[in-house]
């Protein structure tokens, strides 16, 4: 039955949203992918939408998929380029890994209007700054 179904939680595992500066020194922002554990995660997969709305109408953005491969333990890798014109909608992305035999996976959501100024942070992860989601 479906209650028989164990879950695993997804530990140490994140996204964060991190402005850069690029070799024209101009501004953009990037999406990263964390591992904190002290063990890789192999076959990562990240599936990345945004979707809601703009002056009343629907707004959906095209799903992109990425594959990882493995992410060394406390390390982190990028997952793509995001442009700001999309921070009004929902950006979700969703990660599924391998640890051993056992798949994880988790929804990391950040909401309309949290990737703005007043929300970065120091990640000392990346020594950058940007919103990570909690």
């Amino acid at each position: 039955m479906k209650q028989d179904i164990l879950i695993p939680e997804v530990k140490h595992v994140t996204v964060a949203v991190v402005r850069e500066r690029d070799l024209l020194n101009k501004e953009e922002w990037k999406v990263y992918l964390l591992n904190k554990n002290d063990h890789p995660i192999d076959n990562t997969l990240v599936s990345s939408k945004g979707y809601g709305e703009k002056d009343g109408e629907p707004q959906r953005t095209s799903i992109l998929r990425h594959f990882l491969q493995t992410v060394p333990a406390h390390d982190s890798v990028i997952i793509e380029t995001i442009d700001p014109a999309v921070f009004h909608l929902a950006n979700e992305y969703w990660v599924s890994y391998y640890i051993g035999r056992e798949i994880y996976d988790r929804r990391f959501v950040f909401v309309p209007g949290t990737i703005c100024e007043a929300n970065l942070r120091f990640i000392p992860e990346l020594e950058k700054e940007g919103v990570l989601h909690s």
